[in-house]
């Protein structure tokens, strides 16, 4: 059996942050920190960090989408629950991810985060969409599979 493509990625682990490379085709087998053994969590938004962003970004052979949001926000809290379903669908195929910008204001810059929940989609480091606002589930996947 070949693969066509690899699906790597780095991801913190919820448990003890440490960073874990990751092979995102044998996401069933349960992967664990290298670190704590605390299984890796995959079907659920990755919290991104001002200190690890660009090591997980950067490393990714799949998409990245990431919520640009802050707790106190409204339409960020109405966007929550969809964002986690779409993490639980994409399992294995991208990478879904959240940034608080009030937590983590060098990456809120950088990417020029103006107005919140802004979604935007990496592909090799790289933004290649962006939608300002709540944004419904068949909105996600499109901007996923436009970008594969």
């Amino acid at each position: 059996m070949t693969t066509t493509s690899a699906k790597k990625a780095v991801l913190p682990c919820t448990a003890c942050g440490k960073l874990n490379r990751v092979d995102l085709s044998r996401s069933d087998a349960q992967p664990k920190c290298g670190t704590c053994r605390v299984p890796l969590v995959l079907d659920a938004p990755v919290v991104l960090t001002d200190a690890n962003f660009d090591t997980v970004v950067g490393n990714s052979t799949v998409p990245v989408m990431v919520d640009f949001y802050a707790d106190w926000c409204g339409p960020c809290k109405m966007m929550a629950p969809v964002f986690a379903q779409f993490a639980k669908q994409q399992r294995g195929q991208a990478i879904v991810a959240k940034v608080d910008t009030d937590r983590n204001p060098g990456v809120a810059s950088r990417f020029a985060i103006r107005s919140i929940p802004t979604i935007a989609l990496l592909k090799d480091g790289k933004e290649v969409a962006r939608q300002v606002g709540a944004v419904p589930m068949g909105q996600l996947e499109q901007m996923v599979i436009s970008a594969r």
